[in-house]
């Protein structure tokens, strides 16, 4: 089947964390091993929970405040430097714009509740892609085929149709597994020659 669509998976590959030291101090007041605060939020319980929608993103910070015995105000510097390393990956974003309109384009996220205000509006890239799919607000996380079928289906293409990038390879198994083309991130110009050559091959 030709390829019609392009789907991205957000955090990790148009988003990604290029300099964690501000890190660095919250790990050493709060006695977490180091490089181990990105996982420790992100793979926590509330997270999950949050992924699909059963709390809201809030309520993750509020259970890591209440773990470390931390106040608001404390909370919210926290976050403001969780995220301070993370810069868009221009490269690929315009890479997504410039497929427009030949192909659809989508971001297939797991994520929170607050995706869609604080980071894809809240950076500036709302109206880069045709479509927006978050777990948090489907209530259905990848590798679930839910979710794939979802984002594809509001590209009105098949599974077989699109390519999907993901830097998880959990997840790009599975939409293999699926029918979907995937392509594991590693690196901006590896991931846009892959898509290419899945384009030119369809």
């Amino acid at each position: 089947m030709p390829i019609k669509a392009v789907i991205s998976d957000f955090g990790g590959v148009l988003v990604r964390t290029v300099d964690r030291t501000t890190h660095r101090p919250w790990e050493q007041r709060l006695g977490i091993p180091p490089w181990q605060l990105t996982s420790l939020v992100f793979d926590s319980e509330t997270s999950r929970r949050a992924g699909v929608g059963l709390i809201p993103a809030s309520g993750v910070w509020e259970a890591f405040g209440a773990q470390f015995n931390l106040t608001a105000e404390e909370v919210r510097t926290f976050r403001r430097d969780f995220f301070a390393g993370d810069q868009v990956n221009a490269e690929l974003v315009d890479f997504l714009r410039s497929l427009r309109p030949r192909y659809k384009t989508g971001i297939l996220s797991n994520a929170w509740s607050d995706l869609r205000e604080d980071g894809i509006e809240g950076l500036g890239l709302d109206g880069t892609v045709d479509t927006v799919v978050i777990s948090a607000e489907e209530r259905v996380a990848k590798p679930d085929r839910r979710i794939y079928e979802i984002a594809v289906g509001r590209l009105g293409v098949a599974l077989d149709e699109a390519v999907f990038i993901d830097d998880l390879e959990v997840n790009i198994a599975a939409a293999r597994d699926y029918g979907m083309r995937g392509v594991l991130f590693r690196d901006t110009p590896r991931a846009i020659a892959e898509v290419r050559e899945h384009l030119a091959h369809g």
